[in-house]
């Protein structure tokens, strides 16, 4: 890929990050209290994550962003039935950056 092919693209890190964490949020939220996060819920999460890490997302983009965590989150605590708190445990504790996985350890 040429230089200008790659700064046509549009920047993903930000939204990789956001999907990553809302999908962390809602697991952690469904083991830890029972409640499955709305979609006004999840985009308002996404909002208050992006502004601390100083990013910016549109409203839509941001809507789009809890729509696909919600899927994504879905098809994983489908997945990870028995094992899901552990999972999601895991997920949150990844979201700080010091932390290093017990699995990585090994």
């Amino acid at each position: 890929m040429s230089a200008d092919e790659n700064r046509a693209l549009p920047e993903t890190g930000p939204r990789v990050a956001a999907m990553y964490a809302l999908v962390a949020h809602r697991l952690s939220t469904y083991y830890d209290h029972g409640h499955w996060l709305t979609r006004a819920q999840a985009a308002a999460l996404c909002a208050e994550w992006l502004q601390r890490s100083r990013l910016v997302l549109s409203r839509v983009e941001r809507e789009q962003l809890a729509d696909l965590s919600d899927t994504i989150a879905l098809q994983v605590r489908g997945l990870v039935a028995r094992g899901g708190p552990g999972a999601a445990h895991e997920l949150m504790e990844s979201l700080d950056p010091r932390h290093v996985s017990d699995s990585v350890r090994r």
